[in-house]
């Protein structure tokens, strides 16, 4: 099992896949790093070689921003907009939708689970 920037990459994958499981990279910058690498596209994770693996992990530690650093960034940018206090800060901080979606209805993944609005009690004479 092959060990990247902190995260287990699952043996059985092809090598573009498995660099996926890292946080920060998607499919274009797996395909970028395994062609600096010279790794060929049909190569299992399995069967990468130690130096093969070395030199994945100095290409992703020298030219990209990934896991704890990726993720500390976004929060920092996240407490910055909301310290400031503008418009999208302000919709981080009431947990509610920042680009412009629609609230009336949907949003319920960002807004969480409904909340049930009680009727008024009928007065019984």
């Amino acid at each position: 099992m092959a060990r990247i920037a902190g995260v287990n990459i699952p043996t059985n994958k092809l090598v573009s896949i498995g660099l996926t499981y890292i946080y920060g990279i998607g499919k274009k910058t797996a395909d970028d790093i395994c062609k600096k690498a010279g790794i060929p596209a049909d190569r299992r994770v399995n069967d990468l070689t130690d130096a093969e693996t070395l030199k994945l992990r100095e290409i992703i530690d020298a030219n990209y921003h990934v896991e704890g650093d990726l993720r500390r960034e976004v929060a920092m940018n996240i407490k910055r907009l909301v310290d400031l206090g503008c418009y999208r800060g302000l919709r981080h901080r009431k947990k509610l939708p920042v680009r412009g979606q629609r609230t009336h209805t949907n949003a319920r993944t960002r807004k969480g689970k409904a909340i049930a609005i009680a009727g008024k009690k009928k007065v019984t004479k």
